[in-house]
């Protein structure tokens, strides 16, 4: 953990060292303007991590999440938050002066109580940004001469869910949840409250998930919530495959306030 967290906080001290763009390096040289963009994701993506393992009170952390706060607050005060997306050729391109959230910045803010407090019109305006339905349409990020695609940009909420409350990607969606709960603005995602009716749905007099036909864990599609499951192991038994998801509705429901007494 400690060596963890020198290399984390190295890279929320500025250090130009190009190693420290991991396998961004080979933008370093050739692609001018490509390399304080990605510096500037790593920074936020280093300070949610060391915010997530406990370290939301040094000043370093707190710095960084004021600092990403007010890109992102003025983003969203901006017109762009309605449109940030402008057209380059046949394809879309984010606008340059366009700063939307990040899956990193908002975890930074999910871990940081006393910031939220702080910047609480910030969370509020947040929540209902997030709770505005994505733009379909792909895009990119200019840098350089190259145009990137990243997938850890936030340009509305990020859950993809059917009528019925069936999602796509079931671990990303309750770690969603999880954080959106944590910033106090679960209220906010239409997508969440369906995917929650669901699973409510599928869960038995005792308040654990027991859909039908459940055969395996529920498998990760994106990167971004691969870390929260699984938490068991051994998933041969039944009982085992069911702990992952009936413990993450115990948390979103405590940390939501809800009353966690089964009927």
């Amino acid at each position: 953990m400690r060596l963890a967290s020198r290399l984390l906080y190295r890279l929320l001290s500025r250090d130009e060292d190009p190693k420290l763009l991991f396998e961004y390096q080979k933008y370093f040289v050739p692609e001018i303007g490509t390399e304080p963009w990605i510096r500037e994701i790593v920074r936020e993506a280093a300070a949610a991590a060391l915010a997530h393992g406990g370290q939301g009170e040094d000043p370093r952390v707190r710095g960084a999440a004021h600092r990403t706060a007010n890109m992102v607050s003025q983003f969203l005060r901006s017109e762009l938050a309605e449109n940030p997306l402008v057209k380059s050729g046949r394809s879309w391109v984010l606008s340059p002066q366009a700063y939307p959230p990040t899956i990193f910045s908002v975890t930074l803010m999910a871990y940081l109580p006393a910031v939220q407090r702080e910047r609480a019109g910030l969370v509020e305006r947040l929540g209902g940004y997030l709770g505005n339905p994505a733009p379909k349409k792909a895009f990119s990020v200019v840098c350089g001469k190259r145009q990137l695609k990243p997938n850890f940009l936030l340009l509305g909420d990020p859950i993809h869910v059917t009528a019925t409350g069936q999602t796509d990607d079931l671990p990303f969606a309750l770690h969603w949840m999880e954080i959106l709960a944590r910033l106090g603005v679960l209220q906010h995602s239409a997508s969440a409250t369906k995917v929650w009716t669901r699973l409510l749905k599928d869960s038995d007099r005792e308040g654990i998930w027991h859909p039908k036909n459940l055969r395996g864990l529920p498998k990760p599609a994106s990167p971004w919530g691969y870390h929260a499951m699984p938490l068991e192991v051994d998933t041969k038994r039944p009982e085992a495959r069911q702990t992952d998801v009936t413990f993450r509705m115990a948390l979103i429901a405590r940390l939501a306030g809800w009353d966690l007494t089964s009927s």
